[in-house]
């Protein structure tokens, strides 16, 4: 099998996890009636909750994870996969993992992705963002197989990280996933070109589902979860208000692409003599 529907779910998450649960099963049940074979939802969609102390007090292990366990029930149901963009996962008393699940038609967990890279900065919205206080950065890539190809996980502010991208698409991802909760004002100016560049780098498509609209504490995501194909095509895009997006996507472009522009076979290393002589040496020494 090299086709099938991929959906995103875009949803606006509160601090509550069981109210999310309730807010995004119909959607994902939508998915599912649209024919979607592999479902997606945004970065934190169990719950977005600004206040410290409070994440951590609601945050579960995985073991005991109600809202994991919810949409593992939710996908063998519905007998479609489906990849719970991101939860907080418990990890230690001060911690946790921003973590990633990819679930089979069965309910089974076929692979799991902690964010690597924390999301430290000021943009600019009048808010500061600190995911390293509270988050515990994960330490490997990941790739799941499945009955249509080998996807990518990633999460969010990955997305700024090319070499991961890249690593990933030479070790034979063929789907990239980069599920988000982009803030309104990185989305509007770096969303859409990121995405596009990531595919057209690996010959990959991109499937990001992504959080809208405002949150607790007036926090504001961008929307525009968004299907991109190996050629950086936007085969769909779902705006900013609350929904589902659908495409088919045909596994067999990512060879097709990358037929084309073979790039992931052409790197040189920076500092090997036969290419760059010294590396980063000054112009005209």
């Amino acid at each position: 099998m090299t086709k099938l529907t991929v959906a995103c779910v875009q949803t606006n998450t509160t601090p509550d996890p069981l109210e999310n649960v309730e807010l995004v099963s119909p959607m994902i049940r939508e998915a599912a009636a649209r024919g979607a074979q592999l479902i997606t939802t945004p970065e934190v969609v169990g719950m977005i909750e600004p206040k410290r102390d409070q994440a951590l007090a609601k945050a579960r292990p995985e073991e005991t994870h109600e809202v994991l366990a919810a949409f593992r029930g939710l996908a063998a149901e519905l007998r479609t996969w489906l990849l719970v963009g991101s939860i907080s996962i418990k990890v230690a008393d001060d911690k946790m993992a921003n973590r990633s699940f990819l679930l089979d038609d069965r309910g089974n967990v076929v692979a799991r992705y902690s964010k690597i890279h924390m999301f430290d900065v000021q943009v600019g919205d009048g808010q500061t963002y600190r995911e390293s206080n509270t988050y515990r950065p994960g330490e490997e890539a990941v790739i799941a197989e499945t009955p249509w190809g080998r996807m990518g996980m990633t999460i969010c502010y990955d997305i700024r990280f090319p070499y991961l991208y890249r690593k990933l698409a030479q070790a034979g991802a063929e789907v990239l996933f980069a599920p988000a909760a982009f803030t309104k004002v990185t989305g509007e100016a770096h969303w859409h070109v990121l995405q596009r560049a990531r595919a057209i780098e690996t010959g990959c498509f991109v499937v990001s589902a992504a959080q809208t609209g405002e949150h607790a504490a007036g926090r504001r995501t961008f929307g525009h979860s968004v299907i991109v194909d190996p050629w950086g095509r936007v085969l769909a895009d779902a705006g900013e208000d609350v929904g589902v997006i659908t495409a088919e996507i045909d596994l067999d472009e990512v060879a097709a692409a990358r037929g084309k522009v073979p790039s992931l076979t052409h790197d040189r290393v920076i500092g090997d003599p036969a290419v760059y002589g010294s590396a980063f040496r000054q112009a005209g020494e």
